[in-house]
Parts: C-alpha cells; structure tokens; sequence
C-alpha cells in the first residue's frame, strides 16, 4: 500500500521522521559533552535540540497515523506500526518530561532528564528499526505490491550463518 499523504510523490511521514531522530538523538549526544566536558553551553545546545525534535515529532505523527489507518487489518504490518506508533508516543513523552526537567533548571541537567533521554533514544532506536521493517521489508508505503505479513527480516539466515 502507498502512503496515504504524498509530497511530489514521496511520502510526507518518511520525510518528516528524519527530524525528530536528528534532533532528538543529537540532543542526548549534546548531554553527553556536557557532561563529560563540563561546558555549559552544551546545555541550551541540547534543551533547544530537544524542544525542536519533540516539536517535529508532533508534526510527524499525523502522518505516521494516517498511512497506518490504510494497513489491512489483523496484518503483521499492522501491528508492527502499531508496536512504532506507540514507542514513539512514549519516546515524544520521555523527552518531553526531560525538557521540561531542564525548563526549571537553567543552569544545570538533572541526572533524572539525563535518564529520561537516554531512555528516549534507546527507544527510539527500536522505533526507527520497526518503521524500517515497515517500509524497508514489508513495503508499507511505497508500494502497491506491499508484502502486509511478510516475515520479520530477524527471521532470515544472513549469508555467515549470523542472524
């Protein structure tokens, strides 16, 4: 199935998710240099990193909402946006609880926001792996000739014998 929102042909959830995974993952990688170095402008670096990828996160959803209104029902692809759709809500609300730790510090990062992004990211990496499932093997946007229960790609051997 092809997405349901297209922008001269692309589909306007894969573009915008970019955004969100940037943002936010730099925003943690602006948290570890504050802390390893100790430099204080590392901290607004990453509070405003952070307020942008939650923001575009919020932009993205719609989309991401709209395309998976389009999966057949009972499908695998089906729940696996629903298991990417959910993660990223609680990915949105762990780096929202972190901003909004760091909007009543300014002058330092709690441990408490540091671990709410860290935990935000690990996430969002699992996140990122589904929505790849998604498109990458199943074909879930991008082509009419989707694959809806087509095994995860974990299930096949690699070439080395790895999984």
């Amino acid at each position: 199935m092809e997405a349901r929102v297209k922008l001269l042909g692309h589909p306007v959830h894969q573009m915008l998710v970019v955004f969100p995974l940037g943002l936010l993952g730099a925003s943690v990688v602006f948290d570890i240099l504050y802390w390893w170095l100790d430099h204080p402008i590392m901290i607004e670096v990453a509070f405003w990193t952070m307020a942008g990828g939650v923001l575009a996160g919020l932009v993205a959803a719609p989309f991401g909402v709209l395309d998976w209104l389009a999966i057949p029902k009972g499908s695998r692809a089906r729940h696996i946006g629903r298991l990417h759709g959910l993660g990223n809500v609680i990915v949105i609300l762990l780096f929202g609880g972190s901003w909004l730790l760091r909007s009543q510090a300014e002058d330092h990062v709690s441990l408490t926001a540091t671990a709410l992004s860290l935990g935000g990211v690990a996430l969002a990496l699992v996140t990122a792996w589904l929505g790849g499932e998604l498109v990458s093997r199943l074909g879930i946007g991008v082509s009419e000739q989707a694959c809806v229960d087509a095994p995860s790609s974990l299930d096949e051997p690699h070439p080395n014998g790895l999984r």
